[in-house]
């Protein structure tokens, strides 16, 4: 495992709260917490983007994926429509969670409620050498389902 230290500034919404954190030693990604004011209210099918009281600046070669966190996709049909959703290493705004409510009931999100992860992973920018053709390959070009689709017996 590669440590790697990133900066991080508080805003003044976001002082109370703790900074996104693993909650276990083994943990892929960091919780992150609500900076909301007041309790937001997400109506089924309804979306919101909500604060996290936080700014990083992530070192050149790393991004931050934000991911839904599982037991409110589960138990809620709380999940992230861009997910994951990718934070570029010189992005210096606030972090900000866009939540979707998939769900059939209206979820309301409250001051440092645990709503996202993110997960920090190193990153390769790739060039294009454009080519005539491609080398062939076993699956050519079998698209959606085409390893995975079992005939079935007439």
């Amino acid at each position: 495992m590669t440590d790697v230290t990133i900066s991080i500034t508080r805003l003044p919404h976001g002082e109370s709260l703790p900074l996104p954190s693993y909650e276990t030693a083994d943990s892929a990604g960091m919780d992150i917490r609500a900076a909301v004011e007041a309790p937001v209210e997400i109506p089924p099918g309804g979306r919101a983007l909500i604060p996290t009281g936080f700014k990083m600046a992530l070192p050149t070669g790393f991004e931050a994926q934000v991911r839904p966190r599982s037991g409110l996709a589960l138990k809620k049909g709380i999940t992230l429509p861009n997910s994951p959703g990718t934070i570029d290493a010189d992005y210096r705004g606030e972090v900000g969670i866009i939540l979707l409510n998939t769900g059939e009931e209206t979820f309301v999100i409250g001051r440092g409620d645990r709503i996202a992860q993110l997960v920090i992973a190193p990153v390769l920018q790739a060039s294009w050498r454009e080519v005539a053709s491609l080398d062939e390959t076993a699956r050519g070009e079998g698209g959606f389902g085409s390893t995975g689709v079992a005939e079935k017996a007439g």
